[in-house]
This record gives C-alpha cells, structure tokens and sequence, in this order.
C-alpha cells in the first residue's frame, strides 16, 4: 500500500512540475501577443520621448509623462546617451535620462524614431523569463531660437526586452499573465 501511495505522489508531483513548465512555455500565438506587446511599449516609449523632450510641453505635463514612461523600464535599468562630438556614451538610469532630456539646451528639440524591429527573438533563460532585442533609428535635431539647426544626429540603439510570468489576485482568484519591460537601452553607433 505504502508503494503505491509513493508511486501515485510521485506522479502527481511530475505532473504538477509539467503542468508549471507547460504554463510557462509561450505557444506560437501568445509569443506573437507578446511580441506585439512589447513594440506597442517601444512605441509609447518614442511618443513619451517625444513629449518630454519638447520645450513646448509644460513642466507639469512633463513630469506626469515621465512617471508613465518610468514604468515601462525595469528597476535598474539605464539608457545611452551619444554624439557626435564625442566618442564615449554616457549611460544614466531611466529617470535621470528624462530628467536630462527634459532640460536640454535647445529653443527646440526633434526626436523621431524609425525602423523599430526585433533583432533578436526571445530567448528563455533558466529563471523563466524570456529575454530579446528590438532595434530602434532615432533622430535627433536641436534648433536655436532664431529656428536654426544647431545639432543633429542619428543613433541606433539597441533595448532589451524582458518577458516575465506575474500573477494576480482578482475576485479572489490568482491569475497568471506574461508582462513585458523593458531594460537597458545601449548604443551601437551615432551618425550625422
């Protein structure tokens, strides 16, 4: 008898750690959900740049931008800053980036990104998240206050993307679900 309750535990604990390992496995289509997701995030990250790099957005609507762009970063994470006129990239965690963009030294600033892509697919490491690459062009321009061109450059930046299991309690329920941040953002190169 005692066998066969050791068996049967057995069986069960495989099945439990299967079942675990099957919700943590991403099908074809909640991959491309993901995948979705995180280019809509890279996305609101160029708008929230945008916004906070503009000099006609008031203090306030800044710092409320800046909160939300925040959120879409991982603790810790930093962003690389470039140019043209100096080979080094500085590096500066997510919120002190903002803060710097938001006091840059221009009448007006331009910030555009283009050609957003996955360069890397998503990778699962040995903790359960799943990590990738997307590629993103952004363009820079700073105008004096007579409107004229001062700087202008072009960066390619590289963001990791992390996807990770989180759970939920609603209405008395645990419900699982995939949430996606982002990391570091680090510079390949910078042209004119």
């Amino acid at each position: 008898m005692r066998k066969i309750q050791f068996i049967i535990a057995v069986l069960i604990g495989m099945f439990s750690v299967n079942m675990v390992q099957a919700q943590d496995d991403l099908s074809p289509e909640r991959k491309q959900a993901i995948d979705s997701l995180a280019l809509e995030k890279v996305r609101d990250l160029s708008k929230y740049i945008s916004i906070i790099g503009s000099k006609t957005t008031p203090w306030s609507e800044a710092n409320r931008v800046i909160d939300r762009a925040d959120e879409l970063f991982m603790a810790g994470a930093e962003i690389g800053v470039s140019s043209i006129s100096r080979p080094e990239v500085a590096y500066y965690k997510v919120r002190q980036y903002f803060e710097r963009l938001m006091r840059l030294n221009y009448d007006r600033v331009e910030i555009e990104w283009f050609k957003i892509e996955y360069v890397s697919d998503l990778q699962r490491q040995p903790d359960g998240t799943y990590v990738g690459v997307i590629t993103i062009f952004q363009k820079f321009k700073g105008y004096d206050k007579e409107g004229g061109l001062v700087y202008e450059d072009t960066t390619k930046k590289d963001i990791t993307v992390y996807v990770k299991r989180k759970e939920t309690q609603i209405g008395g329920r645990i419900i699982g679900f995939w949430d996606v941040l982002l990391g570091d953002m680090r510079v390949k190169e910078t042209s004119k």
